[in-house]
């Protein structure tokens, strides 16, 4: 029993306002806080829910040009539609539930909050203002934390649509910066979804033609096989080609929505693509030979879209495969028969996978009998109770830690959370992929493991955790082998990094402590912040390795604090070369760059 009992009464029964439960419970609403170092971060997620009610304003036909300005960290965004029915400026900014998205002919195809983004963005913002113009008329409402401080109208000599500025509240979020490079990235992919649409950021235009083609084109550069096949309707947008990499690449967008994890329309595309191909060959190819090196985009809009998560990654309508798979046929077809040379690239493309393919398989069975004999397991894998797919949330908190030796697996098997985390230690350094073929990897045991452990031997569609996570020391060998396996993934399966599941854990460089208290610190300068907080009684400890922290202190650099390095790919035509003069056989240039850059 209890020694103190909290008293229950109806005192303790509290209702929020809509705005003070956004601000309290924020990560309903815009997932992760973060700083502004990756493009999931909080503040982009407020920001592309104002851009996204302009863009829904351009789809609807109202204004082709949208404005967007972003000075110390504040956020302007003006667009030219139809602005905001003045006697419902306030409600549409600060109530739940409220907006024109719930009615078909005035909004189709909407994909944002559905009532809820522009009041995230008020509530979690310490400077929000929003300014509706219609015929002459503009109302002006200014809060700052979801409270109204202004509200005021006015005629003005102002072409109709809406203004927005805010910035998002310092006492919320912690230090953060709108990076450029994302920001622009983000409204590149507005343009490539719209054609035509023409977004002036901090004066610089950005605009698309030709919309997905774009997009791969961008993407890719030279290293596309054959021209990009691409078609485009009012519901449905396409464009594909194929490269040399491994496996099969989708970036898949549902009313101007990225699906990171696909979902109907992109298992549609697949299969669309496959019979095409087969109609126009005659011949009936394995999906498999179709697919490897396969780059593709998909657009398609919808009036009820239906995802699997909160976080809008998969989508989950059943009833719109039929459609979009005929269509896609049809139109694959049509282009080969009217591109004899783009359709004889292709083929060939095709008759290579089926080649590399029948030659793997016997590599794979013999692959496969090795392992059997082997272990009935895999050694060195501590596996974890739930994984990626599964129906509760905790498989989508599933991860794996690919380590190095059995030290640092072993405080990591004592603090785990058995549940979501799995361990999978290396036995020494991993072959280097650089220039191997895939047949090499079936041969290597160590390497052939990890991707039967990770589930992706036949296809990245099966991958088993949510996170694969690299947690090597931080010495020259650990870096070393970080970039093996960076290699083993970019070489072979590079969707995987695109996708975001690739990661490096951040753990301590330093422990500095006295009797009362203990700071890790992860750099240099958070030592010296330390050392300045402690004062000189200190006590410095450098870890070295992983296995040299003890189990009891490396339980909080893996909970609910641990801290991860997103790998992230911002040119895909740029990574074989890369690999190449980092991981490849240029020994001679690559020491004379080390030496050039050495410090």
């Amino acid at each position: 029993m209890l020694g103190t009992q909290t008293k229950y009464d109806e005192s303790k029964i509290k209702t929020l306002s809509s705005l003070e439960h956004i601000r309290l419970r924020y990560g309903m609403y815009i997932g992760r806080l973060g700083d502004g170092s990756d493009h999931d971060d909080g503040i982009y997620v407020l920001m592309k829910e104002v851009i996204d009610n302009s863009i829904d304003e351009c789809v609807m036909g109202y204004g082709k040009k949208i404005i967007v300005k972003i000075e110390d960290n504040l956020v302007k965004v003006r667009d030219f539609g139809r602005g905001i029915p003045l006697g419902k400026v306030i409600d549409c900014v600060s109530r739940i539930n409220t907006g024109a998205k719930y009615d078909q002919d005035v909004f189709k195809f909407s994909v944002g909050l559905n009532g809820v983004g522009s009041k995230a963005v008020n509530a979690l913002s310490e400077h929000f203002i929003v300014k509706s113009f219609r015929d002459g008329q503009c109302r002006q409402v200014r809060f700052t934390q979801g409270v109204l401080l202004e509200d005021q109208s006015f005629k003005v000599d102002e072409s109709n649509g809406t203004y927005t500025e805010f910035r998002p509240d310092q006492s919320i979020f912690p230090p953060y910066k709108f990076n450029q490079d994302l920001v622009e990235k983000r409204l590149w992919h507005y343009a490539y979804l719209n054609t035509g649409l023409a977004l002036k950021y901090n004066n610089r235009l950005i605009i698309s033609k030709r919309g997905l083609f774009d997009l791969l084109q961008d993407e890719l550069a030279e290293a596309t096989l054959y021209p990009i096949i691409d078609y485009s309707s009012e519901r449905l947008e396409f464009a594909f080609t194929h490269t040399d990499n491994y496996g099969d690449t989708y970036y898949a967008f549902v009313n101007g929505q990225y699906t990171a994890d696909g979902g109907t329309h992109q298992s549609a595309f697949r299969e669309g693509i496959l019979k095409g191909i087969n109609d126009y060959s005659g011949k009936s190819f394995n999906a498999v030979d179709v697919r490897d090196g396969i780059v593709g985009a998909i657009s398609i809009r919808i009036d009820e879209p239906v995802f699997e998560s909160q976080t809008k990654n998969k989508l989950g309508n059943t009833d719109i495969r039929g459609w979009i798979v005929g269509e896609i046929k049809d139109q694959v077809s049509d282009f080969l028969h009217k591109n004899i040379e783009v359709a004889e690239a292709l083929l060939k493309k095709i008759a290579s996978n089926e080649k590399v393919r029948i030659e793997l398989q016997g590599v794979k069975k013999k692959a496969r009998e090795l392992a059997k004999k082997t272990s009935i397991k895999v050694p060195n894998l501590k596996d974890c109770k739930c994984h990626k797919g599964d129906r509760s949330s905790d498989g989508e908190r599933s991860m794996i830690f690919i380590t190095e030796g059995q030290s640092a697996a072993g405080s990591m098997v004592t603090c785990r959370d058995v549940m979501t985390q799995a361990i999978f230690s290396l036995k020494g350094k991993p072959l280097n992929c650089c220039d191997e073929k895939l047949s090499r990897v079936y041969k290597n045991e160590e390497l052939y493991n990890v991707m039967k452990i990770l589930g992706i031997e036949e296809s990245i569609d099966d991958l088993r955790f949510q996170k694969i996570i690299l947690a090597t020391d931080s010495d020259v060998d650990g870096l070393h082998i970080r970039n093996l396996l960076l290699t083993y993934f970019l070489k072979f399966f590079e969707p995987l990094v695109i996708k975001g599941h690739v990661f490096i854990l951040e753990t301590p460089l330093f422990r500095v402590r006295d009797k009362k208290q203990t700071i890790y610190c992860y750099n240099e300068k958070e030592k010296q912040k330390a050392l300045k907080k402690i004062g000189r009684n200190a006590e410095i400890t450098r870890f070295k390795g992983l296995g040299e922290i003890s189990p009891k202190e490396f339980g909080q650099f893996i909970g609910e604090d641990i801290r991860l390095i997103k790998v992230k790919v911002d040119e895909f035509q740029k990574v074989p070369g890369i690999l190449q003069f980092y991981m490849g056989k240029n020994t001679p240039q690559r020491k004379e760059y080390v030496m050039e850059n050495l410090v």
